[in-house]
């Protein structure tokens, strides 16, 4: 089949949630050899890292600067409009990829009517493991006048199959740089900067401290599991503006203060902290459905002990990459016991996760995948 010109299209600047899954799905298609342009918001000069940054780290550079903003805007959002129609015009754009809503909208309105010769076809990826509520507007946005839908995962697509009435829909799960995070062996500088000893047992996490993250459930089920293995540690990877109030004033209080390492953001040493763990554990999905920090221990060979929420339970396997356990602060840690107690299960578990992040987790596959989603849109 020919190759596709197709525009990644995002209203946030910002380098959270759905913007890596983005641009690994972009990388991807420009290996198979599709042309894509990129069109974001510009960052705030006080940005750290933003969609634009990142993107132009790999080649990308953005074809289009939208105006920062957040909502639906009628009349303010004409002249953003027109932009994005000269681009696709100007470029030959085939379809238009969008990430929110904000920028969903602006390429219905860009894009036209079905009826307009030449008219790029419109995809949407929803980000959140969860069936879309049948509602007026939902009908609309996800509706006829949208060509595909790409869901987190299967089971997503397949509850959402109903509200597009017979059009293109598809769930695929997320892609990360498997290479970079290939299983190697812990670096005993990098755990022993964490204050974490070669005879420690380690349980990490990564996630944003956030109340729906369920770090009450984390904390307890560390005191049940710090109660009865003097050599387990905790590590969190991960920021937040509530850290102290959600986190480490709870583990303060639990006399947890020597069990729980907070390693705060990482970025360039990001991968070796990951390795540093025996074992991944992830409570509630975030911003991001894809869970894309499972799928990057996954990748490092980590076994994994999950709730069963959102797609958590479609991408471990449960008694062969990981362990799916009840929302209960016991269970977590039973589930972890497991683990903990037994290398060789750790070991095996662990190759198995390699294994299915190789076969599943990959941008080439992610791009194969949505591949397959877009012709059936423009078909």
């Amino acid at each position: 089949m020919p190759p596709l010109r197709v525009l990644q299209l995002t209203s946030d600047w910002k380098w959270t949630g759905p913007a890596e899954p983005m641009l690994r799905l972009a990388e991807g298609q420009r290996t198979h050899g599709h042309e894509v342009w990129l069109a974001c918001p510009s960052a705030p000069e006080s940005a750290d890292r933003s969609v634009g940054s990142e993107a132009r780290d790999v080649g990308l550079i953005p074809s289009l600067e939208l105006p920062r903003g957040r909502g639906v805007r009628p009349f303010a959002d004409l002249p953003a409009i027109r932009a994005l129609r000269g681009l696709m015009d100007e470029q030959g754009i085939d379809l238009v990829h969008t990430w929110h809503t904000r920028d969903h909208v602006l390429a219905l309105r860009a894009a036209g009517r079905r009826s307009r010769s030449g008219r790029p076809a419109v995809v949407r990826s929803y980000r959140i493991a969860e069936q879309i509520a049948d509602r007026p507007w939902n009908r609309w946005l996800y509706g006829a006048r949208t060509d595909g839908l790409l869901c987190v995962s299967p089971e997503t697509a397949r509850s959402n199959r109903s509200l597009r009435r017979g059009g293109a829909i598809r769930g695929v799960f997320g892609a990360v740089e498997v290479d970079r995070f290939r299983p190697v062996a812990p670096d005993p500088e990098v755990r022993r900067a964490l204050g974490l000893a070669p005879e420690h047992h380690v349980v990490g996490i990564v996630a944003r401290v956030q109340p729906h993250r369920r770090f009450d459930l984390l904390l307890e089920a560390a005191r049940l599991q710090a109660d009865r293995d003097p050599a387990f540690r905790l590590l969190v990877i991960g920021r937040g503006t509530r850290r102290r109030e959600l986190a480490e004033e709870p583990a303060r209080r639990m006399g947890l203060e020597d069990r729980v390492v907070f390693a705060g953001y990482r970025r360039e040493d990001y991968a070796d902290v990951l390795r540093s763990m025996d074992v991944f554990t992830f409570l509630v999905p975030g911003s991001d459905g894809t869970c894309r920090a499972l799928l990057e221990a996954a990748a490092a060979g980590i076994p994994a002990v999950t709730l069963r929420r959102g797609a958590l339970p479609e991408i471990v396997a449960d008694e062969k990459t990981g362990l799916l356990v009840s929302d209960d602060p016991a269970a977590l840690a039973d589930g972890w016991q497991a683990l903990l107690d037994d290398k060789e299960k750790r070991r095996a578990f662990g190759a198995e996760a390699r294994k299915r992040a190789e076969a599943c987790f990959t941008p080439e596959r992610l791009a194969d995948e949505v591949e397959v989603l877009y012709r059936e849109a423009l078909g």
